[in-house]
C-alpha cells in the first residue's frame, strides 16, 4: 500500500493542530496530498433539537447568529490550517503529483456522517484527539469513520510529538483486525528505525515469529517483544506500558473488543488505549 491521499479532519477545536501537523509531516514523507476537511453544523438540526427537547421554536435571529458563528469558525479554522501548510511549505493544489500538496474542503451537516463518507476516498484518515474528550474513550467521528469508511484511522494527540513513525510498535494478537492494521502500517515501517511486535500473555508467540519473517520481505527489520500478563492490569494498560518501554512513537493495533457494535470497536484493550494513550494510534476495523 502506498499513501498518496490523506484526509485530515479540521474541526477547529483543540484537536485541530495535532491532526494537521501529523498530516503535513506524512504528506512530505510520502509525497501525498492532504485534504483538510471541515464539517459545519447544519442550522436545520437546531429545529429538530428544539422541537424534540423543548417543544418550542427558534427565533430567526438565533439561527442567523448560529450561521454567522459557524461561518466564522470555518474561516478561522481554514486560516489556521493554511498557516500550518505554509510552515511546512506544502503548496495548495488539487492536481495529482509526486510531491506534497494540500487543499481545503468543507461541507455542512453531521460531522460523523460527513467525515466517514468522505474518508472512503483517501488512503489514510487522520483524526485529532481533543482535550475536550480526554476522559472519554472516543468521539462519534472516530467510531463512525472506523465502522463506515473502510480506511485506516490515525488518532493524533492534541500536541504532535517531535518524531512519529521512527519507532513503531504493533499490538499483535493474531486477529483479522490486527492483520488489517499491520497492512495499513506497512508504509510507516519501511522507513522506521525500529519495529517491535508486542504480544501479551502466552498466546500468539508462534504467529509473532511468522510476522517478523513476513515483515522482512517488506524491508522491515522487526523484533518480537513478549510480555507476560500482569494480575490487576488490563491488556490495554500492559500493551501501552511495553510500547513506552520500547520508546515507540506510534502504536498500531486493530479495533476490537466485544459485541454489541459500540463495544466491538471500543471495548477491552482498545478502550483503555484510546482513552489513555498520548501516542499517535493507527487503528483499523
Amino acid at each position: 500500500m502506498t499513501i498518496k491521499t490523506i484526509l485530515a479532519a479540521a474541526s477547529g477545536g483543540s484537536a485541530n493542530d495535532g491532526a494537521l501537523e501529523l498530516a503535513s509531516r506524512f504528506a512530505k514523507r510520502f509525497g501525498a496530498h492532504i485534504e483538510a476537511f471541515h464539517a459545519k453544523a447544519d442550522p436545520r438540526d437546531l429545529f429538530t433539537y428544539s422541537t424534540d427537547n423543548f417543544g418550542g421554536s427558534l427565533s430567526g435571529d438565533f439561527v442567523d447568529r448560529f450561521v454567522k458563528d459557524s461561518d466564522a469558525v470555518a474561516a478561522k479554522t481554514k486560516a489556521g490550517v493554511e498557516a500550518i501548510f505554509a510552515r511546512h511549505q506544502i503548496p495548495g493544489s488539487a492536481t495529482p503529483s509526486d510531491s506534497a500538496s494540500a487543499s481545503w474542503h468543507e461541507e455542512t451537516g453531521y460531522a460523523p456522517t460527513l467525515v466517514s463518507r468522505r474518508a472512503r476516498f483517501f488512503d489514510l484518515v487522520i483524526l485529532g484527539r481533543s482535550e475536550r474528550v480526554i476522559d472519554q474513550p472516543h468521539t462519534d467521528v472516530v467510531e463512525q469513520t472506523l465502522i463506515n469508511s473502510g480506511r485506516p484511522v490515525l488518532l493524533a494527540p492534541a500536541a504532535a510529538p517531535a518524531a512519529v513513525g521512527e519507532t513503531v510498535a504493533i499490538g499483535w494478537n493474531g486477529s483479522a483486525e490486527a492483520t488489517r492494521a499491520l497492512a495499513a502500517a506497512l508504509p510507516f515501517m519501511s522507513g522506521a528505525k525500529s519495529v517491535s511486535i508486542i504480544t501479551i500473555g502466552d498466546k500468539h508467540q508462534e504467529s509473532a515469529a511468522a510476522l517478523v519473517e513476513y515483515l522482512a520481505w517488506h524491508g522491515a527489520s522487526a523484533k518480537h517483544r513478549h510480555a507476560p500478563t500482569v494480575d490487576g492490569s488490563s491488556l490495554g494498560q500492559q500493551l501501552l506500558s511495553v510500547a513506552r518501554e520500547e520508546n515507540a512513537d506510534i502504536l498500531v493495533m486493530g479495533g476490537y473488543g466485544h459485541m454489541p457494535w459500540r463495544e466491538f470497536l471500543f471495548g477491552g484493550a482498545t478502550r483503555d488505549i484510546v482513552s489513555a494513550s498520548l501516542l499517535p494510534l493507527l487503528i483499523t476495523h
